[in-house]
């Protein structure tokens, strides 16, 4: 029975957890329909097409990364804020993969693009901890690409259970987060002009 009153943020979220279950790229608009009850042509009332409706997907998942790296930064400064951002990341990531994974390699549309005031938001949040650490203007991108590459690397292998060997990953997650901690601290300060 098609679902009466279906919107396109029902259709993106309802995406959304299909990837997440079955995993991004296995990701069709016509498991989508299955999912919603409807047939898949009805899908293109909502979006114009798999890109458009992938895109969308890659705008929510930052927004939420984003709102959830926001809120755990509240209050907090040098390590505790770090480990606030790590942490969120982290949790986000193992707990949506399939919507992280639209997020990579997900581009800018346009200066209009959702998706870029999403990621604007989530790089001043990151950018922010950062400078509490002292890093300054001309090393900020090397640090936000340093610090996401190692989250992201430590958070798919979590999410792909991909952490075998012996050792709990909580004390890798610790030492990781006091080892980025370390290395921010001992970044040379900006050369005053």
């Amino acid at each position: 029975m098609p679902r009466a009153g279906l919107t396109r943020d029902d259709v993106v979220a309802a995406a959304a957890e299909l990837a997440d279950e079955s995993g991004y790229h296995e990701l069709t608009m016509g498991l989508l329909a299955e999912r919603l009850g409807v047939r898949a042509p009805s899908l293109y009332k909502h979006v114009d097409s798999l890109a458009d409706l992938q895109h969308r997907i890659a705008t929510l998942a930052v927004t939420e990364l984003g709102n959830a790296v926001g809120e755990a930064l509240q209050g907090r400064a040098g390590l505790d804020a770090l480990t606030g951002l790590l942490s969120a990341t982290r949790a986000y990531v193992t707990a949506h993969p399939g919507r992280y994974t639209a997020t990579i390699g997900a581009e800018f549309t346009g200066p209009d693009d959702p998706l870029l005031a999403a990621n604007t938001r989530l790089i001043k949040s990151i950018a922010a901890v950062l400078r509490g650490y002292g890093v300054g203007d001309g090393q900020i991108v090397h640090a936000i690409r340093t610090i996401r590459c190692t989250l992201h690397g430590f958070a798919v292998l979590q999410a792909a259970h991909g952490f075998q060997w012996s050792g709990d990953p909580e004390e890798t997650f610790d030492w990781m987060t006091r080892f980025i901690d370390g290395g921010l601290r001992a970044v040379p300060a900006p050369a005053k002009g």
